[in-house]
């Protein structure tokens, strides 16, 4: 045997026990535009001016980054619109074609009600109020298969799409403040077959506009192991289909990185099937709610270092589960700097669990850690081949390609790449 045989030969095995799935690290981005249009002024750590945050973001290793779409955010509180509700699907194929457009993969979180969707509210959008049962399982696979189509056409096609926002209690429970019905809980049979069927038709409208895309089931039951393990137990029994467990982890609500390792642990076991993404999560960098539910601040100050120390623990631990593969930072671009609150402010409180301080416009040291994530278990860096790499790699079948474009797996020099 050649002796350049016998060495592929040895690359292949390598590469082949450690090829793991791609991993996408990012945020949700949902209000840049706003701040943008309000003249925030975004700075790199050191104070260098940020012309273009999205390339900034690409940068610092982001590939991936996620935007919420509501049926019809005029219809929201103003409570709400002071909160960030404004997303509708005009303002989601404009910000998705930007975000395509830099070269980055698109996660698009359909939250199906004309507001905030979370496990203590899922109210039905106003105009499908009259709808019987038969007539929302209709209306969710046409209003879904719609806004995919659209921004289809308009190049801003999502790579993931999350069918619902934070969905452990079901989602259409009924108008608000009238009658919440339909709401579902893991110790009962109730509404499971009504909830289900709309997320199988929302799934039906996603593969049939957009086949290549991911499917997102998307819950925030991490401090309650047996309440997640029952919601993806009746997600297999109801046959829906999905590819992505989504989870949000909040400290605040969900306590230690114990729960959330432990949460993680069960549901590779039981699910080996499903990848699963950290769709949402934050750690507070400067002053946190009053009262929280868990408070971690003797571990993680309430500090840029506390909040960097947070994310390299948190980092830690996903990396030593070979199911995740996506990691996003919920309103990491929220940043007050330059911002009038008189005239043109975007939301009625400044959030300080992003990764920008709200007062210099300057990124937080946890923002530029988040790219330790593309590390893989075994060590291996997922990286984007540059000019300035390799020029020649070797496919697995041992051709000469040279600066590799074209999807597969390549090897030289002892390097692996992935192009997806």
């Amino acid at each position: 045997m050649k002796p350049f045989r016998v060495v592929l030969i040895v690359l292949i095995c390598l590469v082949a026990s450690t090829v793991t799935a791609q991993k996408y690290i990012g945020g949700d981005i949902s209000l840049l535009p706003r701040y943008e249009e309000s003249g925030a002024t975004y700075f790199d750590i050191k104070g260098s001016s940020i012309s273009a945050p999205l390339t900034f973001f690409k940068q610092q290793g982001m590939n991936g980054m996620r935007l919420r779409l509501f049926v019809d955010p005029s219809k929201a509180s103003t409570v709400d619109k002071g909160q960030g509700v404004c997303q509708d699907l005009a303002y989601v194929i404009a910000l998705g074609k930007r975000i395509k457009a830099a070269g980055m993969s698109l996660v698009l979180d359909f939250h199906y009600s004309d507001s905030w969707a979370d496990p203590s509210k899922q109210w039905i959008p106003d105009d499908w109020t009259t709808l019987s049962d038969n007539d929302l399982y209709t209306k969710i696979y046409t209003y879904t298969k719609d806004v995919l189509m659209q921004m289809t056409a308009e190049d801003a096609t999502p790579d993931f799409i999350q069918i619902g926002n934070e969905i452990s209690n079901g989602i259409l429970w009924g108008k608000e403040g009238i009658t919440s019905q339909k709401k579902c809980d893991t110790n009962s049979t109730n509404n499971w077959s009504y909830f289900t069927t709309l997320l199988k038709m929302a799934g039906k409208a996603c593969r049939e506009v957009c086949p290549q895309a991911k499917i997102i089931i998307h819950t925030e039951r991490v401090a309650q192991a047996d309440i997640l393990k029952g919601f993806y137990d009746n997600m297999k029994t109801y046959s829906v289909d999905y590819d992505i467990i989504g989870l949000s982890y909040y400290p605040i609500y969900h306590g230690s990185m114990s729960n959330l390792n432990a949460a993680l642990t069960m549901l590779e076991n039981n699910y080996p099937d499903k990848n699963i993404m950290i769709v949402e999560t934050g750690y507070y960098h400067d002053w946190q709610p009053s009262n929280p539910t868990y408070d971690l601040s003797d571990t993680y100050p309430i500090t840029p270092e506390g909040q960097q120390a947070f994310t390299e623990a948190l980092i830690q631990t996903l990396n030593n589960h070979p199911k995740v593969n996506g990691l996003f930072w919920w309103w990491m671009e929220a940043n007050e700097k330059g911002l009038d609150w008189n005239t043109k402010r975007v939301t009625d409180n400044w959030y300080n669990a992003g990764l920008f301080d709200n007062q210099t416009g300057k990124a937080e040291p946890a923002l530029y850690c988040m790219k330790q994530f593309l590390v893989n278990i075994d060590g291996i860096a997922q990286t984007k081949i540059t000019y300035s790499e390799p020029k020649e790699w070797y496919t697995l079948s041992g051709s000469i390609v040279t600066h590799p474009k074209q999807k597969g797996i390549y090897v030289t020099k002892g390097k692996k790449l992935a192009i997806k």
